[in-house]
């Protein structure tokens, strides 16, 4: 076996004559929950898991349709699981589709490669949508090599590959691997060896399979083309005798990058302004109600985007990340992130799951979930009502006539503080009734009285 890694080589005029046609394909699966990305569903559950199979199958997909305008280069889809009309309607890419056809890895491959060769196609290249690192420049670098190599591999951190390209029919390169393994590489090139092909390998890059591959995907795959990957977010939280909680609540904004936090105060006691300073978020004292003091820490704010948190809530690792990402989806207008009770166990984690559900269906998410949005279409949809109560559900039925409000793959940590003191069932009913008397027109006051009757949040 040659193994190569030469230097890429440098453009050259090709007449159109000399131009010969290559094949992208993309392997991938239907994002069914449950049957996708199955290693992570023990950190992220199988909707969220399926939503970052999609997510991650999307952004290759974007990438690739710039390659596909190429007079050259064609670019598929081959998948697993749902059918064409499914993936149509989840991707909406005008990319082609195919089934990859039954068997193992190395046998739906290797007929990918058959077809691609037998259509009069010179070179061709299968990449799979687990590794955010890939990009045009990759294939470009694949297809180079294979102009002098029978082989060209793109090694994975965990043993296997994230690319394989082809300069001809080569069948038996995908006997005896041990697929599904971290052996999948070593094999591979063995077994080149024993073919006596010429392989090139270009640089090992990371994938995303484990919980602790995550941050790969947070980190590289944000697709972030639409002018936020470095927008600057703007938190506002605002307070109340949260003198207990707030200093988590501000711990947890310091894992972000290119971030401010802005406490809105109604006394700027000394012992808020003192864990404002520690943590070095600017504080600002509004008269009490808590949309007042949102619209006062929002104007002070100095970022595009602005992040609405309450101070018994902590955000999560990487949640920067989740922001500019959802915000930078197409239709997009505003998000918010899955809700998650600290400590909830039977009753509560039922109310997670509905809490949840509705977010994801309805697109209703409420302000313990951190809404997040532009600041400019904040202040353009007139900032939050100066309302006693539900200035959050009025917010995001303003938003929801806009656009689409979009779930981060992520999910907060609020206290489960105001069930523990009033019962979980007992809490609920109240919330259930004062939506119920919210949507019935009864007057906001009402509302406010009902949820808190001690009158101790409220105006």
């Amino acid at each position: 076996m040659k193994q190569q890694a030469q230097p890429d080589e440098p453009h050259q005029r090709i007449s159109s004559a000399e131009i010969k046609p290559e094949r992208l394909i993309i392997f991938t699966r239907y994002p069914q929950p449950g049957e996708v990305k199955t290693r992570l569903i023990p950190t992220l559950g199988s909707r969220r898991a399926a939503r970052l199979q999609k997510e991650m199958t999307r952004h290759a997909m974007a990438w690739a349709s710039t390659l596909g305008g190429s007079a050259s280069l064609s670019v598929e889809v081959h998948f697993t699981g749902g059918s064409k009309k499914l993936m149509r309607r989840c991707f909406a890419s005008q990319l082609p589709y195919r089934h990859q056809g039954e068997g193992d890895l190395g046998r739906r491959m290797r007929e990918a490669f058959r077809d691609a060769f037998r259509s009069g196609v010179d070179r061709a290249v299968i990449i799979g949508t687990d590794c955010p690192a890939l990009s045009p420049d990759t294939i470009d670098t694949a297809l180079k090599r294979l102009r002098q190599n029978d082989v060209v591999l793109g090694p994975a951190t965990d043993g296997g590959y994230y690319l394989i390209g082809l300069g001809r029919e080569l069948p038996r390169i995908f006997e005896n691997i041990p697929w599904g393994t971290g052996e999948v590489l070593e094999a591979t090139l063995a077994r080149a060896k024993h073919l006596n092909l010429s392989i090139s390998l270009l640089e090992t890059l990371h994938d995303v399979d484990q919980p602790g591959d995550l941050h790969v995907w947070n980190r590289v795959g944000a697709a972030s083309h639409s002018g936020l990957s470095d927008a600057k977010i703007s938190i506002v939280i605002p307070t109340l005798d949260e003198d207990r909680r707030l200093g988590a609540a501000l711990r947890s904004t310091l894992t972000g990058s290119n971030v401010e936090t802005i406490v809105a105060d109604t006394t700027g006691g000394d012992s808020t302004r003192e864990i404002a300073q520690r943590y070095g978020a600017r504080l600002v004292v509004a008269a009490r109600g808590r949309a007042r003091q949102m619209n006062a820490g929002a104007a002070l704010a100095t970022g595009q985007i602005l992040l609405f948190l309450h101070a018994d809530t902590l955000l999560p690792r990487d949640f920067d990340i989740h922001v500019r990402n959802t915000l930078s989806r197409s239709g997009v207008v505003a998000g918010a992130f899955e809700l998650r009770i600290g400590g909830a166990t039977g009753s509560l984690r039922l109310i997670e799951e509905a809490a949840n559900l509705r977010s994801r269906l309805l697109q209703m998410p409420y302000g313990d979930q951190a809404i997040f949005l532009g600041t400019e279409r904040f202040n353009r949809m007139g900032r939050f009502s100066q309302l006693p109560i539900l200035e959050d559900v009025d917010l995001v039925r303003r938003l929801r006539r806009k656009g689409r409000l979009a779930m981060a793959p992520a999910a907060i940590t609020t206290s489960s503080r105001r069930w523990k003191s009033l019962g979980t069932w007992r809490t609920t009913i109240i919330n259930q009734l004062v939506m119920a008397g919210h949507f019935l027109g009864v007057p906001y006051r009402r509302l406010a009285r009902l949820h808190d009757p001690a009158g101790h949040r409220y105006e």
